[in-house]
């Protein structure tokens, strides 16, 4: 399953993309499993990625897997302290990757599970968002991850 031992692991945000460009770059990616890291994933925002619509797209039109993994979430203390201006990006990096290493996700997951998912949050682009935080941790974690942004 694992090519050269590398294990792929894709990050999307589905801001700023239409339905047809967000499944085409899951399916063009291979992507087989999609792991919803975001807080709240039911908001009336969230349009084609609220949760229960995303679970029946994916499996309808990419035949991906999709798991919410809440664990992989920023607690709403963290994540309201940056929305509001209260803490830098630096803050949040920091505060949020001690509650990724206090929740030791790393015991979640195993190379076989994070072989070909993609952590999805709402973010356009993985710079200033969580997924990017969460993939880079894991690699620390299992060190033959190679992440991949679509």
């Amino acid at each position: 399953m694992l090519k050269n031992n590398t294990i792929k692991l894709f990050t999307i945000g589905f801001t700023r993309k239409s339905a047809e460009v967000f499944f085409e770059k899951l399916r063009a990616a291979g992507v087989a499993r999609l792991i919803d890291t975001r807080l709240n994933n039911t908001s009336q925002l969230s349009g084609f990625a609220k949760q229960a619509d995303l679970q029946y797209f994916l499996r309808q039109i990419t035949q991906v897997d999709y798991e919410h993994q809440l664990s992989l979430a920023p607690n709403k203390d963290i994540l309201d302290a940056y929305k509001q201006k209260k803490i830098s990006w630096q803050d949040y990096e920091k505060s949020y990757l001690e509650l990724l290493k206090k929740r030791s996700v790393e015991s979640i997951f195993d190379s076989d599970k994070l072989a070909n998912a993609c952590l999805l949050c709402s973010e356009d682009k993985p710079h200033y968002c969580h997924r990017r935080l969460a993939a880079e941790y894991l690699r620390q974690k299992f060190e033959s991850i190679e992440i991949l942004h679509l």
